[in-house]
């Protein structure tokens, strides 16, 4: 259970550093057996970041790596996994089995990172009953009961716009204190809370401000 001096701690922690370490992470995973070190230069320059912010980054969680040597690389991901909470299991229910609730269950790479979908429930009759990834879609009219009997710790929001804040606030009352939420409005939760908003098109649009811009300033 988290102290809560290490609550106080883990909450002075810049959101820039935390979204940070799964990219050290995923790129140090995908580093061959044979890549046995790595300086923090290396790594600053492989995501083009500079070796002094990875240094600070890590500094947030301790000692890491040795001066003149750099990191070990099977080291430094394990630390980083453990940081990120990835030597557990978790268990997630997924809220909306249309197209992209569809797209998540049947996305294999979650179940290999600790991250399984234990249910997936809808309001379309017409879809309940069916299996998605190996799991039956289940009415929502069920969800309260399933979570008093199978509790979660992650719930997955993939529902529209106009029922996704309901949705939230039944799993809250469920007792859910973790959400990633797909749905395309911003959630309104208790402090003690957790959500992830995912906004697909926010990603399109930073593009298509980059590309603008680009576009104007070699004309200019």
């Amino acid at each position: 259970m988290m102290t809560v001096r290490n609550r106080r701690k883990m909450a002075g922690i810049p959101r820039g550093v935390i979204s940070r370490l799964p990219v050290y992470y995923r790129y140090l995973s995908g580093l061959s057996q044979a890549h046995e070190k790595i300086s923090s230069a290396e790594l600053g320059k492989a995501l083009n970041m500079t070796a002094a912010q990875i240094r600070s980054d890590l500094s947030y969680f301790g000692s890491f790596g040795l001066h003149g040597y750099g990191y070990r690389v099977d080291e430094l991901r394990q630390r980083i996994a453990e940081i990120l909470g990835l030597d557990r299991e978790y268990r997630l229910v997924l809220i909306g089995a249309g197209n992209l609730g569809r797209a998540l269950a049947s996305y294999q790479n979650f179940r290999r990172r600790g991250f399984v979908i234990s249910a997936i429930f809808d309001s379309d009759p017409q879809i309940i009953g069916e299996e998605l990834g190996g799991v039956k879609i289940r009415s929502i009219d069920g969800l309260e009961k399933y979570l008093k009997s199978n509790p979660c710790d992650i719930a997955v929001i993939c529902t529209p716009r106009d029922v996704s804040q309901g949705i939230c606030d039944r799993l809250v009352a469920a007792g859910v204190k973790a959400i990633w939420n797909f749905s395309p409005i911003h959630l309104q939760v208790p402090d003690d809370v957790v959500v992830e908003h995912i906004h697909l098109t926010d990603s399109l649009l930073h593009l298509s401000f980059h590309l603008r811009h680009r576009t104007e300033s070699n004309q200019s």
